[in-house]
């Protein structure tokens, strides 16, 4: 049996790798109080980006998961003007987290899940969205692109 990182997961370990970078090597301090609470602004609009478009995905019956068969081609939502608005509101959440926390060893984390996304998850899907969908998945992604 294959062991997946699924996106929600990979978050969740870069948000705990995050923490713990900032609290045992924190490096030097780039956003200080009050403005690195600005970064929760990003952690609501990216979590917010994220959860909006899973919930698209059940209001059109169309598998989220990152490994399994697409379901259908959206351009609703963010999909019109990104590829990934998921893995994108992920991003823009751990930046905001580490801009909550300050500190610069914290940029690991979303520099982590960014080569991951656009190296793995990303990859993946589009190989499986090209073989299912062919023409119209190539015109999609002639249009519009792969972050922003």
């Amino acid at each position: 049996m294959r062991i997946l990182l699924l996106p929600p997961v990979a978050v969740f370990m870069a948000i705990c790798l995050m923490l713990a970078l900032h609290a045992s090597l924190p490096i030097a301090y780039w956003l200080a109080p009050p403005f690195n609470w600005l970064g929760l602004v990003l952690v609501l609009c990216g979590f917010g980006t994220a959860s909006w478009h899973a919930r698209l995905f059940r209001r059109l019956h169309t598998n989220i998961n990152t490994f399994g068969e697409p379901g259908s081609l959206t351009r609703e939502g963010l999909f019109r003007h990104t590829r990934n608005p998921m893995y994108l509101g992920m991003l823009v959440m751990l930046i905001g987290t580490a801009c909550v926390l300050g500190s610069l060893s914290p940029l690991v984390g979303p520099l982590c899940f960014f080569l991951l996304a656009h190296f793995w998850y990303i990859p993946v899907e589009e190989k499986a969205m090209a073989s299912k969908f062919t023409d119209a998945y190539r015109e999609y992604r002639r249009s519009v692109r792969r972050w922003v």
